[in-house]
């Protein structure tokens, strides 16, 4: 039987390949225990044009035994539109009938120029679990931290410590990110450019709630990655739904924070350089401290930024984030309370 990700009617003709409502490429029901993602054009096969109509995958557990699957999703950055150069075109010819001249065709084309990158530089990309995004541009936009980090003496009680087993993260096969284990090392990455692989903990684990939140991750091969990489926090155990991520770049050396909601990424505090980041290939910590009133974030042991929990999914689970295929190796991902 096959059903419509999107609006979840079923077909019993195993020859038809598309919705009859809606057109969404048609996926299969049962079979694995484990399931898989929407190959997207960007990081979550059926379709990898970054133009398809969403197409929403059910959520199944990793296995059936006790230990639940972990959720996963891969989404994709956005491109910024090019209208405005038909904008131009057509305001340049109205320009020459006019009389205006080429000059003032020049100008238009700088004003328009200008006014799509600033939109650009301030669009978030849209991302989503199950569906194909519209395409927009991520932001990429700069600035440097404006204050001393500091180390904080807040929730030093916290000793609890539960480890993640990351082995039990791999998948043997996904059409959208690869995961394996290398000694210690959980290697994860996306398989395109473009996109970011999530992975979050099943419902009911690793909650992040009250506690802190650390993982030592190392970009391998000191790849660029322009979403960047690191940990999800307060996350829907269905990734991208609801949460936090707490991302940074090695190779630049800055970090940024973002939150989802369904089909969309945001946001919280954009890039910022850090000089606490390690560079390169080398190891980093990241922590995320939730207290009463903030969320402290981390770097290397020096509290780089605080924010307010405003997006955070209730009894949220932790994930890891990975974006643009470059290779990343995660360890140590613990939660203290």
């Amino acid at each position: 039987m096959k059903i419509c990700p999107r609006c979840q009617k079923t077909y019993t003709d195993e020859n038809l390949n598309f919705c009859l409502d809606d057109g969404s490429v048609l996926t299969q029901t049962g079979g694995s225990s484990m399931p898989d993602t929407v190959m997207m054009n960007q990081p979550r096969p059926t379709q990898s044009t970054p133009t398809m109509p969403s197409q929403p995958i059910p959520q199944q557990g990793w296995n059936t035994g006790q230990q639940p699957q972990q959720q996963y999703s891969m989404q994709p950055a956005k491109k910024s539109s090019k209208m405005w150069i038909w904008v131009v075109l057509i305001l340049g010819a109205v320009v020459v009938l006019c009389g205006g001249g080429f000059a003032a065709l020049v100008l238009i084309g700088m004003n328009a120029e200008n006014v799509a990158s600033n939109t650009a530089s301030t669009t978030n990309n849209k991302s989503s679990t199950s569906s194909t995004p519209e395409k927009k541009t991520s932001s990429n936009s700069s600035t440097s931290s404006s204050s001393t980090p500091t180390t904080s003496s807040s929730n030093t009680d916290r000793t609890d410590v539960e480890k993640v087993d990351l082995s039990e993260w791999v998948r043997e096969f996904s059409a959208y990110g690869s995961t394996e284990m290398s000694g210690e090392d959980f290697l994860m990455a996306s398989k395109q450019k473009g996109f970011y692989y999530v992975l979050a903990a099943p419902a009911d684990t690793y909650q992040t709630e009250g506690a802190n939140t650390s993982v030592t991750l190392r970009n391998v091969d000191s790849a660029d990655s322009r979403l960047g990489y690191g940990v999800v926090f307060h996350s829907n155990p269905t990734p991208l739904q609801q949460g936090y991520a707490f991302l940074i770049d090695s190779k630049k050396k800055k970090y940024r924070v973002v939150h989802h909601s369904p089909s969309k990424e945001d946001t919280v505090v954009t890039w910022t350089k850090s000089d606490l980041i390690k560079d390169g290939s080398q190891e980093n910590t990241l922590e995320v401290r939730d207290l009463t009133d903030k969320i402290e974030l981390y770097i290397n042991g020096e509290m780089v930024t605080s924010i307010k929990n405003v997006y955070g999914y209730k009894g949220g689970v932790v994930g890891l984030y990975s974006g643009d295929a470059a290779k990343i190796a995660f360890k140590k991902l613990e939660i203290r309370k």
